[in-house]
């Protein structure tokens, strides 16, 4: 039986960490679609996203990787990372195609919080100390994402895990 669970939910929810853990347990390939796209473009994702005018024509090419991914027929066995949008439009549609498991990540915004880590425009990492007003902000941040993201992520094959 082919098997290819995606996982969704927020950013710095656990996506990577939980699907190379789980990847590594059942021998199954570990991919994250972010660092897919880059690869596959040529470029960060926030530089791809740029020269796109909408979110969803970003999605729409970002799919092209998605189903690339979940439809090749020699990793039959993978656990993909996808983005909080991972379950909108373009992405959906490729992963029913794929009949992809897909598995909803949730945490506590003030655990997220801990786990944040922030990139420049080329997707390298940047120490940041964060001050009582930001953690705050980023504790709002955290909340609207998945006050937005939350009616798709509740559309995944195992919602709230």
């Amino acid at each position: 039986m082919l098997m290819k669970i995606c996982l969704v939910g927020v950013s710095c929810v656990g996506k990577t960490t939980i699907g190379k853990g789980l990847a590594a347990r059942l021998g199954y390939t570990f991919f994250d679609l972010d660092t897919e796209i880059e690869h596959a473009f040529g470029t960060s994702i926030e530089r791809l996203k740029a020269k796109l005018l909408t979110a969803s024509a970003f999605r729409q090419k970002a799919a092209q990787v998605l189903k690339h991914l979940v439809c090749q027929q020699e990793k039959p066995h993978c656990v993909v990372a996808l983005p909080p949008s991972g379950l909108m439009d373009h992405y959906a549609r490729v992963l029913k195609q794929g009949a992809c498991v897909t598995i909803a990540l949730y945490d506590r915004p003030e655990n997220i919080l801990a786990r944040i880590t922030f990139y420049d425009k080329d997707s390298h990492p940047i120490h940041k100390a964060l001050s009582a007003a930001e953690k705050a902000y980023y504790l709002r941040e955290i909340t609207a994402d998945m006050t937005y993201f939350g009616p798709w992520h509740r559309k995944s094959s195992y919602p709230k895990i």
